[in-house]
């Protein structure tokens, strides 16, 4: 191994060192802790090191990192006190997820780190946002992501470098070549011979570097980071190295041959760096020993600190509270006009109430940024941004590949720069697309770490249109058991509006359904002003006795559609609105009047949140009620593309058959 200095002073050569050592002392601490098992698991990076010191080394402080599971150098690369990051691996409650997490599963804002989830992959959108965030503020900063070869699998990867290449984001996604995902090894997880040829299909740079040697990582990712802040755009760098412990360490590594072991056993980063300083004249053996001995002080230190802790005591409340950002929402009305007491009303459809709201919330939120499928110049396919990249320019109104996954993950990378993201979704059925950027990075991220999620997905939903089974799907109960998620789903224009633009107030999370069939059909007066509506609010938008209908969205205008053939039946209908959290208390409050409670939605019924709602009821005010409540919703099956099979699955039909028998019971 061959190392060259070039100009680097000798107090960044020694430096370097230091920043080498220290996570391998911890990581030998870490084991002989394991043997004595006080500690539970342990993912060593024991001969990858070089990668995560010479790279963290190169950045500036205030440069974001997106690490893994081996990487402890960048944690402390970034002086993360020890006795904190041994209090999150253990799950006590200083650790930075209160135990609610492992490892380095965990972000620090303050240290400009966000530490990985399980599923390999998503990290990668997370870095296009926060990178997307430093371009459109004019920082000159870069951010890095780190991946595993096997890793670079996944489809998360690919999307989130192919955005970034498209959108000239400066990121750099390293790859950690160590020749194992897990057991299998490289042969039998990707045919190409070498990571930079990819990069060719994606348009970027790709660069290698020796990963065990610390000085060419850190003078490569230096002259990177440079050329990327004055001329932004992704570079891929491999790194090739080897891991040589267990994926954990029970997994050991009988699985290795020998012989390959003892070779790479000859290129330790740490060894190696030390003898080149040794011949530079830079250390000796009683400088070695004195910075050993210094580090495994601070490490005992903060283990002593660390092990006084004990597990978090449980508390329910706080648990609850922490699953959602804390916001305590100002309800905001229309405001009067100049011309005196009053609002000023226009007639609006309910897709140009969606409309109203989106360039109502851009004007009042300049940190707010669109994203989505054909969303720009061509105003998206149901032309409902029309003409806002004339009004808002290209940078907060953006065109993206179709990367579903990769843009989610990117609008919670731009929350984590403070900035708020609008994702649409071109029809709700191709959400399934993002569904771990959804329901594991953003449902949890402020509950694991604190970190609020800013990003409203925009849903168009719903049958009715001849679209068949991938284009009509209700499948707003796929996140309904989320917890962390909120969710919308208006009925009219007014209520389009004012949840849009108080679902963009909130800075946490919000699935937002906008039934298609809607957006054309019906149109009402509405304010031309900026205004919201209370989240997890209902409206009882008519009122009679004989019977509860509790529903939103379509829903809503097939209860009124049905009970005018029923002139002798007097029903409240109850439009939830929101759907998570759920207004319990007006549900209560319908079934103390009526006694008959109907659940009706178009999602279909097996497993719909109607089931929830009919659950609850029977559970908490049973009391009440005269009969037991009933659902209609649609079949169990996908959604037919025949209109006469589609009239068939929906709930319509059957919808005054199931009033009358609720009546009779």
């Amino acid at each position: 191994m061959k190392f060259q200095r070039k100009k680097l002073s000798d107090a960044t050569l020694l430096q370097l060192y230091e920043a080498l050592l220290f996570p391998r002392l911890i990581e030998e601490k870490m084991l002989v802790l394991l043997r004595q098992n006080k500690i539970s698991k342990w993912f060593s990076g024991i001969g990858q090191e070089a990668i995560s010191v010479g790279i963290t080394q190169a950045l500036e402080k205030d440069e974001y990192i997106l690490p893994m599971h081996r990487n402890l150098g960048v944690f402390t690369g970034r002086n993360i006190p020890f006795a904190k990051l041994f209090a999150q691996w253990q799950g006590t409650a200083s650790g930075f997820t209160k135990g609610r997490d492992r490892s380095f599963h965990f972000g620090s804002n303050e240290h400009h780190i966000v530490g990985m989830i399980s599923h390999l992959g998503p990290q990668n959108g997370v870095a296009d946002g926060i990178a997307l965030a430093s371009l459109l503020n004019k920082e000159k900063k870069i951010t890095v992501v780190f991946n595993g070869d096997g890793g670079t699998s996944e489809g998360d990867f690919h999307e989130a470098i192919n955005v970034a290449a498209v959108w000239n984001l400066p990121v750099i996604f390293v790859i950690e070549n160590n020749g194992y995902g897990l057991s299998t090894p490289s042969n039998e997880q990707f045919k190409c011979k070498q990571f930079i040829d990819k990069a060719i299909g994606y348009g970027i740079e790709g660069v290698q570097v020796d990963g065990n040697n610390v000085l060419e990582v850190y003078t490569t990712v230096k002259s990177i980071a440079e050329k990327m802040r004055v001329k932004p755009q992704p570079v891929l760098l491999e790194c090739l190295t080897f891991r040589m412990r267990g994926h954990e360490e029970a997994s050991g590594t009988k699985y290795v041959p020998k012989k390959l072991m003892d070779e790479w056993a000859k290129k330790d980063p740490l060894a190696n760096y030390e003898s080149f300083l040794v011949d530079e004249n830079l250390l000796d053996q009683k400088q070695v020993d004195a910075i050993r001995k210094k580090l495994k002080k601070e490490i005992e230190a903060g283990l002593a600190e660390a092990l006084q802790e004990t597990l978090p005591t449980p508390d329910t409340e706080l648990e609850l509270n922490d699953v959602y950002a804390p916001f305590n929402q100002t309800v905001t009305p229309p405001r009067s006009t100049a011309e005196g007491p009053g609002v000023r009303l226009s007639e609006k459809r309910f897709i140009d109430a969606i409309s109203d709201a989106l360039r109502q919330s851009m004007e009042r939120h300049n940190n707010l940024v669109l994203m989505g499928q054909d969303i720009a110049d061509y105003g998206g396919v149901f032309k409902i941004t029309e003409g806002f990249v004339e009004k808002f320019g290209k940078d907060r109104v953006r065109n993206t590949p179709l990367c579903e996954s990769a843009i989610l993950g990117a609008g919670l990378g731009l929350s984590i720069k403070g900035m708020k993201a609008m994702v649409e979704m071109q029809f709700a059925d191709f959400v399934s697309e993002g569904i771990t950027q959804i329901v594991n990075n953003l449902a949890k991220a402020h509950w694991r770490w604190g970190q609020p999620a800013d990003v409203v997905v925009r849903m168009p939903t719903g049958a009715g249109t001849a679209a068949g089974p991938f284009h009509s799907q209700s499948n707003e109960a796929w996140f309904f058991h989320t917890p962390g998620l909120k969710i919308v789903y208006p009925s009219n224009p007014f209520d389009a509006k004012g949840l849009l633009c108080a679902a963009l107030e909130d800075p946490n999370p919000y699935l937002y359904f906008e039934h298609k069939a809607l957006y054309r059909s019906i149109k009402d007066q509405i304010p031309d002003d900026y205004y919201t509506i209370e989240i997890g609010k209902a409206k009882l938008v008519s009122e009679g006795n004989d019977l509860s209908i509790i529903t939103y969205g379509m829903g809503v205008h097939w209860a009124h559609e049905i009970l005018q053939q029923l002139p002798n039946v007097s029903a409240d209908v109850l439009d939830l609105r929101t759907l998570l959290p759920w207004d319990k208390e007006a549900v209560v409050e319908t079934v103390k009047k009526t006694h008959r409670v109907l659940v009706l939605h178009e999602d279909t019924l097996a497993g719909g949140i109607g089931a929830e709602i009919a659950a609850w009821i029977g559970e908490h005010v049973f009391q009440y009620l005269d009969a037991p409540v009933m659902r209609e919703a649609s079949l169990d099956t996908p959604v037919p593309f025949a209109a006469t099979l589609e009239q068939n699955f929906l709930p319509k039909g059957r919808l005054k058959a199931r009033i009358e028998s609720l009546l009779k019971f």
